[in-house]
């Protein structure tokens, strides 16, 4: 026979990995040491053979010592925050579930310290953060009680430590993710982390004698003075709280004496083997548990540490996993712990004392959250949890189905109509899926059965003493929800502007489900309640949108969404989407948030694009922090629910449509809404409608409006058509089409040919001959989905630039400005031109160049309402991308910017006057202010990596750059454009590269991210001019030289093979 090959487990391989991953020397001594108790055989086990039961332990109730308040400046409370709670489907810090009134574990812990300060005087708070817990946890806190965060020294992380492989015990691997190949060490490494961290030193130097530790998720565990005074006055160096064990906690770990020195241990239910599983139970024989809520000396501590070498030696616990916790296919390995309360053995004179019941309230699984979340416990004024008096002294014993109320979300879809009442329930088992509600009343004992592939809903009455067999109950029929499997799909990044492919791609099987699904799990986790108030959908009506809609609407009922708004048609322009949010109402109904089915100016129809956004409560894009929760969703998803047998919605007519449930117990609505109504009345309520109405009625006054056969048709016509009354034909291209007629539903001089011509103007801005046929005093035209503009007078082109300049510079004249004191702020993003810098100089507006992406402006609009900061509103901003608004919603809008406009025309004009034109408004704008020149070239469908490339080139050389001499301009400064957020404090970091001449001049270069595919690089280039001789130059003329500068500075022919731009704005 063969030998078998011999391992040599040596710990080396695993000291090589700790310390290239920064892992702390007292870390390394202590997983080695745990390492060591495995290598020697060791299974972790105690044997029932060789302990005795605990001996009867002083109760709390028997404390003698006095309530000394002064030892709170020598000591510190610490909650052990490291958990994400994975068992119960989390992923994300475990002490940011909610569990009750809306508060979460960490909102209740730092207001149960903020109450104690407030009677007792100061008290340290500390918490253990893990590597997978610490940013959100910090993040949370600095925006929630950023006071805590302020003192500094709130957090230490505790260690990580390598998985090991089940059969080689050497690191385990897993190159798609790194991040799998570690895992905490348990929360025994409470000391290892203490030391490493440095934070016991600090601790001891600012005087802190004693350390009251428990769970994050234990809120029975406040700081009680009686406590803190007798373990003082016992000079213990370590006291244990234990309960008395009852039929719930007789899986849990218990306290015993060891045979061998008679010293207390804990044994955990992974140190007991199968055969002593029933001693183990014995509530009898083991009657108590350790809480984990533990005082320690930590003058002790420092000195047990010291006696061992660095580290506390605990007892190791063996757990087998798979490398990804996802993947049951994985590498197998074991994750090496060690438990905190273990350390009783290593003090000694360690103590254990009994406490009460109100002492232990954690939340391991769906029971304990449901009975947390119920009546049958109610917040003290001092933020406790403790049971309601109404329960009698004994809490209701809950067992849920393991299967199907694991996951926190399976739990929460199962009471998404509330949380029955337990009060006078003395147990109540649920077998199967059952849902439950607000309504339901539980009293004495109660049992549930539903044995059927599908979730019954329980009627809302009263059960008493009752076993309820619901298998042959009526189902939720339409509104079932089905659990669909699905896998990853590469790409699904979105941007502020959302999720962009090609069309083909959203109808590809599940892609469009997916994204929907990472949404709705994205948005829950950041903590909105989709049973309550209404989810908006719309779009530009570009191809698939009505089939996304139904989708859509199915997807959104299954994750309990019980109220739908859908635009007639399916339509909504992305401003009227923003204007919906934020005015239509009443509360109760009020929008959560919205799906905008649009890829804005991009072409249309089925071998075009298509895409998705999510707009929050404040009409906004979705902020930064949740598109990345989206992406992350997406990477991991592995199913999507749907309501599949749900009816089609008729989108054509306006009105309600209830939707009920088989049973009669579940409702929900879709509403088919105006496209136009909200946003038109809003509209109205900003502009003067009579002076514009008569503006138009002048006989020297006309106008044209291009929609491009986007979504913007409805809201011109209704606008200019119903309330102003014009003729139809003014309204151009005001058909919506889903694919735009074939056109490109991109406002500038490329794109809108057909305006552009009416408007007398080639496709550079320039003057053609119109040959004797009049042309309009006044055009515009919108982008696919209505946000964007562009603004013509006759035969005269107004760049957004400049428009965005002339509209802050007129402002007062627009009664929403002049009714709130004034315009108070401007923005606009760095490539736009520096025109509207002038106007806030001159009138000491408050000047914001930002990042391109409209959240950024939304940002200063919401500085004071969400952020409580400084009120920068009214705010006008713009984009030199044709993009410009307000803080009346927050979007874009278009068909603001041309009431704005128009509006500004109307106050400048006087009866029985010669019309006051466009080009009259901008000519003496520049008069005053000078006029910054201006170009855009666009390069579209460009190789992204090619254009990466250069744009990387770039920003190497920006210091060769600087100083250096083009043409006739000298470099000044060549930079890559960062933005540091005022409002929310983020840092945004490449955002374009600028060259800035000496002579104010500018060229800036930027990639788009708004493209379907392909990539986009923009070149911008600018040169001020206030020699009012040189006022009327044409573009060619007065950038010409510099153009030739930008081209060769990027050297875009070399790396994406053209310097001939696509399109020229």
């Amino acid at each position: 026979t063969t030998p078998l090959p011999v391992i040599v487990m040596s710990f080396e391989p695993i000291r090589s990995k700790m310390e290239a991953g920064g892992c702390a020397p007292s870390a390394i001594s202590a997983f080695e040491s745990t390492f060591s108790s495995l290598v020697a055989g060791s299974t972790g086990m105690i044997p029932e053979s060789t302990i005795s039961p605990a001996p009867d332990l002083l109760r709390y109730s028997e404390i003698t010592a006095a309530s000394n308040a002064g030892l709170l400046k020598e000591t510190v409370v610490l909650k052990l925050n490291g958990g994400l709670g994975t068992g119960m489907g989390l992923d994300k810090a475990k002490s940011l579930l909610e569990v009750k009134n809306g508060d979460t574990f960490l909102d209740l812990a730092a207001k149960q310290i903020l109450d104690m300060r407030s009677k007792y005087g100061p008290v340290k708070f500390m918490l253990m953060n893990s590597f997978s817990t610490s940013e959100d946890t910090m993040e949370f806190l600095s925006k929630s009680y950023p006071s805590l965060v302020a003192e500094g020294g709130l957090e230490f992380v505790q260690n990580k430590v390598p998985k090991l492989d089940a059969t080689t015990f050497e690191p385990a691997t897993d190159p798609a993710n790194p991040g799998n190949e570690w895992c905490p060490p348990g929360h025994g490494d409470l000391y290892a982390a203490l030391v490493a961290s440095g934070s016991l030193d600090s601790l001891l130097a600012a005087g802190i004698k004693y350390m009251s530790v428990s769970n994050s998720d234990n809120l029975g565990a406040t700081m009680d003075l009686s406590l803190l005074s007798h373990f003082a006055e016992s000079d213990a160096p370590f006291m244990m709280e234990c309960c008395e064990r009852t039929e719930n906690d007789k899986k849990g770990g218990h306290l015993a004496l060891r045979n061998s020195d008679s010293q207390l241990i804990l044994r955990e239910s992974a140190m007991c083997a199968p055969e002593d599983e029933s001693a183990f139970q014995d509530i009898g024989k083991h009657r108590y548990f350790n809480t984990n809520n533990l005082w320690i000396r930590l003058d002790k501590l420092k000195e047990t540490i010291d006696k061992f070498g660095g580290f506390i030696p605990l007892p190791m616990i063996k757990n087998k996993k798979t490398v990804d916790p996802k993947d049951d296919a994985s590498q197998k390995v074991i994750q090496l712990e060690t438990a905190m309360g273990a350390a009783i053995e290593v003090f000694k004179g360690a103590t254990a004392i009994v406490v009460p019941r109100t002492r232990f309230a954690p939340v391991k699984k769906c029971d304990d959250l449901l009975l947390l979340r119920s009546d049958a416990y109610v917040i003290t004024d001092d933020f406790r949890p403790v049971l309601n008096p109404l329960c009698g002294g004994k809490a209701p014993i809950v067992s849920l189905d393991k299967k199907k109320y694991k996951l926190v979300s399976q739990l929460e879809a199962a009471t998404r109509g509330g949380i029955p009442s337990l009060v006078g329930c003395t147990r109540l088992a649920v077998t199967g899926e059952v849902w439950m509600s607000r309504s339901c009343v539980f009293k004495g004992a109660v049992t549930f059965n539903n044995s059927s592939d599908d979730p019954k809903l329980l009627p809302g009455r009263t059960f008493e003493n009752t076993k309820v067999d619901m298998t042959a109950a009526p189902g939720l029929g339409p509104l079932l929800p089905t659990k669909v499997k699905t896998a990853p799909i590469e790409g699904q990044k979105p941007g502020t502007s959302g999720l962009r492919k090609k069309t083909k791609v959203f109808m590809g099987e599940n892609y469009l489900e997916n994204f929907v699904q990472s949404t709705f799990d994205a948005v829950k986790a950041a903590g909105t309640d989709l049973g309550v108030g209404t989810l908006l959908i719309g779009g530009d009506g570009r191809y698939f949108n009505p089939a996304a809609i139904q989708t859509i609407i199915k997807m959104a009922f299954a994750n309990g969404v019980t109220r739908v708004w859908v635009g007639q048609d399916g339509l909504l322009s992305t401003p009227a989407v923003s204007a919906i949010i934020r005015e239509s109402g009443p509360v109760w109904k009020k929008a959560f948030g919205a799906f905008i089915l649009t890829a804005s100016h991009n072409p249309g129809g089925p071998d075009e694009d298509f895409g998705i956004k999510y707009n929050c409560e404040n009409g906004g894009p979705a902020q930064e922090f949740l598109t990345d929760a989206m992406f992350a969703n997406t990477k991991s998803i592995s199913s999507y629910k749907i309501c599949k047998s749900f009816p089609a919605i008729d989108l054509s007519t306006p009105g309600a449509t209830k939707v009920i449930s088989k049973d009669g117990g579940l409702e929900v609505n879709v509403e088919v809404v105006s496209t136009t109504d909200a946003h038109v009345a809003l509209l109205k309520s900003i502009f003067d409608f009579p002076a514009i109405q008569a503006l138009l009625n002048r006989d020297d006054f006309t106008m044209v409006y291009d929609s491009m056969h986007g979504v913007n048709g409805p809201y011109a016509r209704k606008v200019f058509c119903e309330c102003f009354g014009l003729d139809q034909s003014a309204m151009m291209n005001s058909e919506p089409k889903d694919d735009f007629n074939g056109g490109h539903a991109d406002p500038n001089l490329t794109y809108a040919k057909e305006l552009v011509a009416t408007m007398g103007l080639d496709k550079k801005g320039n003057p053609i001959d119109m040959a004797g046929k009049s042309v309009p005093s006044f055009g515009a035209a919108a982008d696919g989905d209505g946000d964007r503009n562009m603004i013509l007078g006759t035969q005269f082109f107004v760049t957004p630039s400049d428009s965005l300049a002339v509209i802050a510079a007129n402002a007062n004249k627009i009664p929403f400005f002049a009714a709130q004191g004034g315009l108070k702020s401007v923005a606009r993003s760095m490539p736009t031109s520096g025109a509207v810098d002038l106007v806030a100089k001159d009138l000491n507006l408050s000047l914001f160049e930002t990042p391109t992406g409209w959240k950024f402006f939304g940002n200063l609009m919401d500085s004071k309402d969400l952020f409580d900061g400084v009120d920068y509103t009214p705010l006008i901003c713009g984009e030199e991308s044709f993009g410009t608004g307000s803080n009346h919603i927050r979007e874009k809008d278009g068909i603001w910017a041309v009431l704005a406009w128009l509006n500004i025309l109307a106050a400048v004009n006087k009866p029985g006057k010669p019309l006051v034109s466009v080009s009259d408004v901008v000519n003496a704008h520049w008069k005053k202010y000078g006029r910054n020149y201006y170009v855009r070239y666009d390069f579209e469908g460009v190789d992204k990596a090619a254009a990466t490339s250069m744009m990387a080139k770039m920003s190497e050389m920006r210091e060769e750059n600087t100083g250096k001499k083009v043409g006739d301009y000298t470099i000044k400064t060549a930079d890559v454009f960062e933005y540091n957020d005022p409002v929310d404090k983020s840092v945004s970091k490449n955002q374009g590269v600028r060259f800035l001449m000496e002579c104010g001049s500018r060229v800036i270069f930027r990639l788009s991210g708004t493209a379907g595919s392909g990539a986009t690089v923009r070149m911008y280039i600018e040169k001020y001019e206030g020699d009012k001789t040189k006022l009327g130059l044409t573009v060619a003329e007065a950038l010409g030289d510099l153009v030739v500068v930008g081209l060769g500075l990027c050297g875009i022919k070399g790396f994406c093979g053209t310097d001939v731009p696509t399109v020229i704005t």
